[in-house]
């Protein structure tokens, strides 16, 4: 961006009132807002410098019309030189202690997406750059098979689409990810996959024979039955009859699945709870799971500029409630609660997703994967064993 169409400030401009406000001119991060044909099919409005920056940089207008000679943001996607792809985590609220994350941002630019902020550590906005600006992995297979070669490796389930959606729309030439189940099942190696897109349907070979031996499962994440909210929300996600699609043929094949409402939105979505699990059942799924919207960091302003410029009707209510299940605040990380909340509202949501889940037999069995077929890949320089 050149001097003339763009000033520097000390200090990143987005900052939120302490309490939700109700005119657009409450809200100091739409200074920071992209023009609407820049941004077409993107989820964010803005794209705010990220937190670590020395300088945040604002288009304005000097009179000269220079923002009109600025492009449409568009996908661009660089090489990510990590030496290790496997991430380890300690988190005692999740049910996994690995994972994989064939690409850093994703293009799905889901507006609620928790892992938004991660962009920042690359200097990066974790707005529009988070789903413009991506980073693939190509060496993740190598990687991933000498990490599961290496001698004090103890298999346990891998996690992937857990940060960024393994599946997003460059991985339909990258395949990246499909490398990394032909590993997985090279070595009896178990795996739990989460996405939002239909793409799966593509290593559903792989996934089947992985299956039959207690090796894969997979959730799918529909966050509406609505195509106009999805599409505002997820503008580049599968639709949603092709996840329902998807969750139908994966079943049919033999593979665990699971339906994932995930985030519920207070006042936008948690109408819709039964209806997609209702919808998710019919299609075979037989497990189901739910989380609260999580507004860490930056993610809290770009849902907030999102809410204003889609249903400014809805955002007084939205962060009353959202606030009412997190303890006052717009976020709680708290172990234990970050995916749930508290509060009347939160155990509301949840007795309705029991109920429904009773109501059409799903979580009667929880499927699990088993580590008895792993067998540590080769590495070159094995002595080969004579029997």
């Amino acid at each position: 961006m050149s001097p003339a169409s763009s000033h520097a400030l000390k200090h990143p401009p987005v900052t939120a009132p302490s309490e939700p406000a109700g005119a657009p001119s409450d809200f100091p991060e739409l200074g920071v807002a992209i023009d609407r044909a820049r941004r077409r099919g993107r989820g964010a409005q803005s794209n705010a410098s990220g937190r670590f920056e020395a300088e945040a940089r604002v288009a304005f207008d000097d009179g000269w019309q220079s923002l009109d000679e600025l492009p449409p943001f568009k996908t661009t996607v660089a090489v990510d030189t990590s030496r290790k792809v496997i991430t380890r985590n300690d988190s005692p609220d999740i049910g996994f202690d690995r994972s994989i994350n064939p690409y850093r941002g994703c293009e799905h630019g889901c507006v609620y997406c928790f892992a938004r902020p991660t962009h920042a550590y690359l200097g990066l906005s974790p707005g529009l750059d988070f789903e413009s600006k991506l980073f693939a992995k190509p060496d993740a297979p190598l990687l991933l098979e000498k990490e599961l070669a290496a001698p004090g490796y103890e298999p346990r389930m891998i996690a992937i689409g857990t940060n960024t959606d393994p599946y997003q729309p460059i991985e339909r030439e990258r395949k990246i990810m499909r490398g990394i189940l032909e590993v997985l099942e090279g070595a009896g190696h178990p795996v739990g996959i989460v996405t939002k897109s239909a793409l799966v349907l593509r290593d559903i070979d792989i996934l089947q024979r992985m299956a039959k031996r207690n090796l894969a499962k997979v959730a799918i994440s529909v966050t509406s039955l609505d195509p106009k909210l999805a599409r505002t929300m997820e503008p580049r996600a599968s639709t949603p009859p092709k996840r329902l699609e998807a969750l139908k043929q994966l079943s049919e094949a033999g593979i665990p699945t699971t339906v994932m409402v995930a985030p519920v939105i207070p006042a936008l979505n948690d109408s819709e709870i039964e209806r997609i699990l209702d919808a998710a059942a019919h299609a075979g799924v037989k497990e189901a799971a739910y989380v609260l919207l999580r507004l860490p960091l930056e993610v809290r302003d770009l849902f907030r500029e999102w809410l204003m410029a889609n249903y400014p009707d809805r955002y007084r209510h939205v962060f009353t409630l959202i606030r009412d299940m997190r303890g006052g605040r717009d976020y709680d990380a708290k172990w234990g609660e970050r995916m749930k909340g508290t509060g009347p509202m939160a155990w509301t949501i949840g007795r309705r997703f029991e109920i429904a889940c009773d109501r059409l037999g799903l979580n009667k069995r929880r499927s699990k994967l088993t580590t008895d077929h792993f067998a540590r890949p080769k590495r070159n320089g094995d002595q080969l064993s004579l029997f």
